[in-house]
């Protein structure tokens, strides 16, 4: 039952003392309230029902309400919901999950270390990176290379391993060791071509010179998304990664796959590096792990660089770790979560759902506005410009139609010019094409 529009304006006035991720007065101004969630939907506390066009933040996979995600929690927090998981003591759930996820993604990742997000994650795939370098005698290699428009998290490390400027501005000054190459953005390549390259040889030639000139016995790591969703729902080509992986393993460089909004599914494959053939050497995942029912994220890691922790000195201790490394409850969730993906076959479905809503998003290139429409499995964008010729990004307009959809029912998240799709995986065919008509009538309405 919706609560009272009094009602919501006092939650709205109670709000007022907490501070949000990213809040500026003109973005939180009025703040949906949101009460409850079935399904793909969100109903706020003043009786809106809106359909969640971007599954929370890319990761209520299995969509919302579902009972067998709050019973698995009901049932390990009766028996224990939480202990610590460091050394000398483990749990049940984060034994199991650590076993489930073995080659579970790649088959040469067979060991997990447990985080409480994507952020976490990618912290600490940098110190990962840096720790077995150091074990091998090599403590000059520590910077990494990542990405114009990639996101990786709001740590101190993983904010400026982030090619997003906006994000550095106000946390100054940077933390040292890392760089950023362009992008495989086929639609706006700010690269060089060659004589008979592609975009992405091109893209990828970038981080051979990367490693070049910072020198490869300085270089650790590079980081990179399969698809660089905050960055504006880039995908890349299909001869990028496989020509990374190939130069990584030339300069001795460790290939991070940031699968924070990838794996589980979003992109039609189990894991986004899957579609083309590529392993990484360290995995970050969170988000779609528990559908964000819990708290959980994670890096799995190959068998050499176990074996360098495994192998330490007293001297040489892996020193790190986090409260909530290997919840039980959030491990319990996961687990459950994992059979529904399963069980319910949302990876297929997310494949198969995804063209349904490509193909949906392409018709609006009708509109003069719409530049670009790409995507994955269940992750889109749809790029607004001023005018197809001049491909001049209409940021202005992109915001405005995000808030005209929101008027309509549809929330969607607008990046830059380009709006974002990311629905949850569970979403059916009619509420796909509820997501096209809704924004076909918002470009419809801006003129």
């Amino acid at each position: 039952m919706a609560t009272s529009q009094l009602d919501n304006a006092t939650l709205q006035e109670q709000d007022k003392h907490q501070l949000h991720p990213l809040q500026h007065p003109k973005t939180h101004a009025d703040p949906l309230v949101i009460e409850r969630g079935e399904g793909v939907y969100l109903y706020t506390a003043d009786g809106r029902k809106i359909l969640d066009g971007m599954a929370g933040l890319w990761n209520v996979d299995v969509g919302y309400g579902r009972e067998e995600l709050a019973q698995a929690a009901y049932d390990q927090m009766k028996r224990m919901a939480y202990t610590s998981n460091f050394a000398g003591m483990t749990n049940i759930p984060a034994t199991q999950l650590a076993n489930k996820l073995s080659g579970y993604a790649y088959p040469k990742l067979k060991t997990t270390f447990f985080t409480s997000g994507g952020s976490e994650s990618n912290d600490s795939a940098f110190k990962i990176a840096r720790y077995y370098w150091k074990r091998l005698g090599k403590p000059d290699k520590y910077k990494v290379i990542a990405r114009q428009f990639g996101y990786h998290g709001i740590t101190l490390a993983a904010t400026f391993a982030t090619g997003i400027e906006r994000y550095h501005k106000m946390f100054g000054p940077p933390v040292p060791g890392f760089s950023h190459i362009v992008a495989p953005y086929s639609y706006r390549f700010a690269g060089e071509l060659k004589s008979g390259e592609t975009i992405g040889l091109a893209a990828a030639r970038a981080l051979e010179e990367a490693i070049q000139r910072e020198g490869p016995d300085t270089v650790a790591a590079f980081i990179a998304e399969p698809v660089q969703g905050v960055g504006g729902v880039i995908i890349p080509p299909d001869d990028y990664f496989p020509r990374i992986r190939e130069i990584c393993d030339q300069y001795g460089v460790l290939f991070i796959a940031d699968e924070v909004i990838t794996g589980f599914g979003r992109t039609g494959e189990l894991f986004g590096l899957n579609r083309y053939g590529v392993q990484p050497d360290i995995l970050s995942f969170a988000k779609a792990i528990t559908s964000g029912y819990q708290p959980l994220g994670g890096n799995q890691i190959t068998d050499e660089i176990y074996d360098a922790i495994l192998s330490a000195p007293d001297t040489d201790t892996w020193m790190h770790g986090y409260t909530y490394s290997g919840h039980a409850t959030a491990c319990a969730v996961a687990l459950r979560n994992l059979e529904l993906i399963e069980n319910e076959k949302l990876v297929e479905r997310s494949k198969q759902l995804g063209e349904r809503l490509l193909a949906g998003l392409s018709s609006l290139k009708e509109f003069s506005v719409v530049g670009d429409v790409r995507g994955l499995g269940l992750i889109c964008g749809v790029e607004l410009v001023t005018d197809k010729e001049s491909k001049t990004a209409d940021v202005a307009l992109a915001a405005k139609i995000m808030r005209s959809c929101l008027d309509r029912g549809l929330r969607t998240r607008n990046i830059g010019s380009t709006l974002a799709f990311s629905p949850p995986l569970t979403i059916t065919e009619d509420e796909v094409d509820e997501i096209v008509r809704i924004l076909g009538s918002a470009l419809d309405s801006a003129g």
